[in-house]
């Protein structure tokens, strides 16, 4: 259509694995006790091999880690370990990177994997989400950032939802509530958690409400509210 103009988002997604198979940084976090930051990931041989490496403090035991670790560096309190992996298609990160493009952090604790990446649609969003679930479990997006949002143009940190309401939104979505035709009827979708039609209604009508502000920065004065569940 002639002078349509296509508004694009700039969102910052949060996508957590929790059994992110043998991922080498996943399991140092594991068996350290210990949040694993600000890993480092680059192509530097030529030969399409990645090389990671991380940091860890310097008495952290390493021991359930599958793969070859590299001492680069030990100082008085922390440790830089090394390793090279080939490109495959078991990667988290690589499976996020082939949908939504380069991740910008990729973190672990307790054996999840957390990676961040920037997006422009919520289509990105679930196909990454979608393609993550046929390789790997406990797959959800734990924080979704509208980089746009704000007078001042700060993130809009979050999403605002209460377990119990995430809880509903994702096990209709898993269900196929929001499809069309529908996987799945309110009442299924409240059968499945143990509660009543009018409380999954309540439940999802302050969920999507919450949701519309937090990725579209949506001002109206009140809560969005979504047509009644059929």
């Amino acid at each position: 259509m002639a002078g349509c103009v296509v508004a694009r988002m700039a969102l910052a997604v949060e996508f957590a694995v929790g059994s992110p198979g043998s991922c080498p940084v996943a399991q140092a976090s594991e068996s350290a006790d210990k949040r694993v930051d600000g890993v480092s990931r680059a192509s530097l041989r030529g030969d399409g091999a990645v090389t990671e490496e991380f940091r860890l403090p310097a008495d952290a035991p390493v021991d359930g880690v599958e793969s070859d670790l590299d001492t680069v560096a030990t100082s008085g309190t922390e440790t830089l370990y090394r390793f090279d992996r080939d490109p495959v298609d078991d990667c988290v990160c690589e499976a996020i990177e082939r949908i939504a493009g380069p991740a910008s952090g990729v973190r672990a604790e307790d054996g999840t994997l957390v990676v961040t990446a920037h997006v422009t649609d919520l289509e990105a969003v679930r196909a990454v989400v979608g393609r993550l679930r046929e390789s790997f479990d406990g797959v959800s997006v734990r924080r979704l950032t509208n980089l746009e949002a704000g007078d001042d143009g700060a993130p809009l940190e979050g999403d605002g939802l209460t377990d119990r309401q995430r809880e509903v939104v994702q096990t209709a979505y898993d269900m196929g509530y929001f499809e069309y035709p529908k996987g799945a009827n309110a009442g299924e979708v409240a059968d499945a958690l143990d509660i009543s039609r009018s409380t999954f209604a309540e439940h999802l009508a302050a969920a999507t409400g919450k949701l519309f502000g937090a990725v579209l920065a949506v001002d109206s004065g009140g809560p969005v509210t979504p047509p009644a569940p059929r």
